[in-house]
């Protein structure tokens, strides 16, 4: 009787979460419009949790070294201290950043406008020579018939039509800045509750877990959630301390062969290649067109430069402090990287990799216990080498 009725809960729900997709699938633009509306209530709380987890990373490791101080207590007086540091270290750290960043990046635009005018001479000369090369270019030019008239209304149209519709996304972009804004401001005010009271809220969660759920499905969710909160930790600090190393490796190699720009160019690889895999690459396109604007053969030899630390990188730096802190082999990482950002761009990219970590480290686990179960022998599996 028992059975009967667990397999009829079963049926119902398999009727019901029928019935729900196929209403989910007839009604796809209110069901976006409802994730939206809740995303954006949960906004605030959604970003305090991000908040306190970069946060608690640093935090908990410097919470760990005053406890080493003769007569530390642990306490509240500890943990203020501790996220106090932690606020003056992000705080350090972003001031060294803008103020080596912002007059580096003043002064590149100055460079800039002095540099376009000759740069754009050079390509009027290059031009020339091209067309001396060539003597029927300009032939071929006339041959097409431009209407250049119909181009420079169209033109002009376009740009009124851009300023009418300017006027409206700079309303837009003011509302969503100010939004922005408070939804960060209250998001960090939810952080500083959860990262005091992280304790007492782990205990509540788990005291929920084994009040509703079987006892080993609770030990499950709690093991899973421990294994999630340890790879995204790990992997938030080997991405940070692999940033840091490339963005040293490119501001020593540039300022030794005399490249400009070298303080800048570093500091902007090294923030975007805390994008997986592929961030440095962004580092690469526009520090080699800064080049390009003050000599091509530097910017040759820049692409260069990157391509080499980029190899020492990727073969010696990224496997040994990145892939092996999150035990992701470099091909599930590349799917993982390529996945994510298809789907949700950048922030996919920075979350996807540790979440297929935590699945490649769960299906490795369920999969050594089935083999183990059904004593299948390790010859049956394993490489087999050749005689």
């Amino acid at each position: 009787m028992k059975k009967t009725k667990k397999i009829g809960l079963w049926l119902f729900l398999a009727v019901a979460a029928l019935v729900l997709f196929n209403w989910a699938l007839d009604n796809g633009g209110l069901l976006a419009d409802l994730l939206r509306t809740v995303l954006g209530v949960f906004a605030p709380f959604l970003i305090g949790l991000v908040i306190a987890f970069i946060l608690n990373v640093p935090m908990r490791a410097i919470e760990r070294l005053l406890s080493r101080i003769p007569g530390a207590r642990p306490g509240g007086l500890l943990r203020g201290t501790s996220f106090l540091v932690t606020l003056l270290l992000f705080a350090a750290g972003g001031t060294l950043v803008f103020r080596i960043v912002l007059p580096e990046l003043g002064g590149t635009i100055t460079t800039l406008g002095q540099q376009i005018p000759a740069f754009f001479v050079r390509l009027q000369q290059e031009a020339k020579q091209l067309e001396d090369w060539i003597p029927n270019l300009r032939d071929y030019i006339a041959e097409l018939q431009l209407d250049w008239k119909e181009i420079v209304e169209r033109a002009m149209g376009f740009l009124q039509n851009g300023a009418t519709s300017l006027l409206g996304s700079t309303m837009n972009i003011a509302t969503s800045v100010f939004s922005g804004v408070f939804n960060t401001f209250m998001g960090f005010i939810f952080a500083v509750y959860i990262l005091f009271g992280k304790e007492k809220l782990k205990v509540q969660a788990r005291r929920v877990l084994y009040a509703w759920l079987p006892v080993e499905r609770a030990d499950r969710v709690v093991y899973v959630a421990d294994l999630t909160e340890q790879t995204f930790s790990r992997f938030l600090t080997g991405q940070c301390l692999e940033a840091v190393i490339l963005g040293l490796m490119f501001f020593v190699s540039m300022s030794l062969l005399k490249f400009p720009y070298a303080m800048l160019v570093a500091v902007l690889v090294a923030v975007t290649a805390l994008i997986p895999m592929f961030g440095a690459f962004i580092g690469c396109f526009v520090g080699a067109f800064l080049i390009l604007v003050v000599n091509p053969m530097q910017a040759l030899w820049f692409v260069l430069l990157f391509l080499l630390l980029q190899q020492i990188e990727g073969n010696l730096i990224y496997p040994r402090v990145v892939g092996s802190s999150i035990g992701l082999p470099a091909m599930w990482v590349m799917v993982a990287v390529t996945v994510g950002g298809s789907t949700m761009g950048i922030l996919g990219m920075l979350l996807m990799v540790p979440a297929t970590s935590v699945v490649y480290a769960l299906a490795r686990e369920n999969t050594e216990r089935r083999l183990l179960r059904r004593a299948v022998p390790a010859d049956r599996y394993a490489e087999q080498q050749k005689q």
